[in-house]
């Protein structure tokens, strides 16, 4: 019961932890205080629920191999699996894509990308080999019945918060589902006027996340009928470009050429069809004839044999 209190006030810190991060990054960027997350608490249970995994996934090996590097890895990977499955998730649940890491080099499918991966994995090493041993002291110095009452109240404020938001979110989702917008630029300015007009909550969430691309059905088919007739066209230009070559080349042949290849062709019938022991006189004659011919453009250049 206490290692649960205290994962519980690990959450809510590193929670609160991230939603700072998060604020002083995006004030940077927009020079303005932003209240970041999808909650309207002063906290981000994407940053507090890496760490949890973090610390007992750690835990769960300590006992053979403590280093950092293995810390590293473990981060690397937890987190990156939290951040692609949220990602997955609200864009599937709410259809919007709330980050989008696409421009990103060696991104996997926009939702993380390396460089947030490294960070990942350094701030994991960060909580378990410098924070988390400061943390769990301060922990175990408070009352356990006073820590069991502090998680108790967050998550009571926690779980009013995540439905409050969670009506925010409904509202925000059938907005876009109603929208005859076809693109998400026009879609992200009826949202904001859809919100603006109502309590405080509903305006916040349309500034935490000034840079979130909306899609719907309708985009998403209509890209995909781009892109197919795109293909198509492609395709179409391609056949008629092969046509046109080959019927350049064949007007482009010179008229000799095709004199000389009729000329052997001719030749090679001859061979095939005469037979001196049966010719007629007549026929002899016109062989000799023929080969004559054939002797003298030899011996002008005109053609060859193979």
């Amino acid at each position: 019961m206490e290692k649960f209190v205290d994962l519980v006030l690990l959450f809510f810190s590193f929670s609160f932890l991230g939603w700072c991060i998060e604020v002083v990054l995006k004030y940077r960027q927009f020079h303005r205080f932003i209240n970041r997350g999808f909650l309207a608490g002063p906290w981000l249970p994407i940053y507090g629920s890496g760490a949890v995994l973090i610390t007992l996934a750690v835990g769960d090996i300590s006992r053979y191999e403590f280093a950092y590097g293995t810390t590293f890895a473990i981060s690397f990977v937890v987190c990156g699996a939290v951040e692609y499955l949220a990602s997955w998730y609200m864009e599937k649940r709410f259809h919007a894509r709330w980050w989008d890491y696409s421009q990103k080099p060696m991104n996997l499918h926009g939702r993380v990308w390396i460089g947030n991966l490294i960070l990942f994995g350094l701030g994991g090493v960060l909580i378990i080999h410098v924070i988390n041993p400061a943390l769990f002291p301060l922990f175990d110095a408070a009352p356990l019945r006073a820590r069991q009452v502090a998680a108790g109240a967050l998550a009571a404020v926690f779980a009013a918060d995540f439905v409050m938001s969670h009506f925010v979110l409904k509202l925000v989702k059938l907005g876009v589902e109603r929208s005859e917008a076809d693109n998400t630029e026009e879609i992200g300015r009826e949202i904001r006027l859809l919100l603006s007009d109502r309590s405080y909550f509903h305006r916040r969430f349309a500034d935490a996340y000034p840079e979130v691309t909306y899609r719907t059905e309708r985009i998403s088919a209509r890209i995909a009928g781009i892109r197919a007739e795109t293909e198509k066209l492609r395709a179409e230009a391609e056949q008629r470009f092969e046509a046109r070559k080959e019927q350049l080349a064949a007007s482009l042949e010179p008229t000799g050429a095709i004199k000389n290849t009729v000329i052997c062709n001719q030749c090679d019938l001859i061979d095939l069809l005469y037979d001196d022991a049966t010719a007629t006189d007549e026929m002899r004659r016109i062989k000799k004839t023929i080969d004559a011919d054939l002797e003298r453009l030899k011996d002008r250049g005109a053609m060859g044999r193979p």
